[in-house]
């Protein structure tokens, strides 16, 4: 189960350089349910997802290489990339910073993850992170690999 917040970000941490990264890629091969396949520096994954805004069913799967890219050539739309920030929050939490490349260029998205329900649903943002869009499906990567 994966439950999360999801938040434009306007202005960056002035540390950002402190922090660890992955580079991203992850392409689309089905929208209703999501199917993902996502390169993560030199890890590849398949996801499905199920449906739903801040909780939902969330299963990955290793990829090799090999696979990776043969679904890749089937992907439909956009194919996404992003550098990904982590960034401690709480003891429990951190902060998925994501800066996107590309066609996208110029979004900042930041997600947090919980444990469950109730501390989504009690989290207050740090004051740098912008609009809430948790539940703005324009916002969902899914949908943006379909956007032209």
């Amino acid at each position: 189960m994966e439950i999360e917040r999801k938040y434009l970000i306007d202005v960056l941490p002035s540390n950002l350089e402190d922090y660890p990264f992955h580079r991203i890629e992850q392409a689309y091969l089905c929208t209703a349910p999501v199917i993902r396949i996502r390169r993560q520096d030199d890890d590849y994954i398949l996801t499905y997802k199920g449906k739903g805004m801040m909780i939902r069913e969330e299963y990955n799967l290793p990829l090799t290489a090999e696979a990776y890219a043969h679904l890749l050539s089937k992907a439909d739309g956009n194919i996404l990339t992003k550098k990904r920030y982590l960034i401690p929050l709480t003891h429990e939490l951190k902060i998925e910073l994501d800066l996107f490349e590309g066609k996208f260029a110029g979004l900042q998205m930041a997600e947090v993850e919980f444990p469950d329900e109730e501390s989504a649903n009690a989290f207050t943002p740090p004051d740098w992170f912008g609009r809430e869009v948790t539940y703005d499906p324009a916002y969902h990567n899914s949908n943006m690999s379909q956007c032209r």
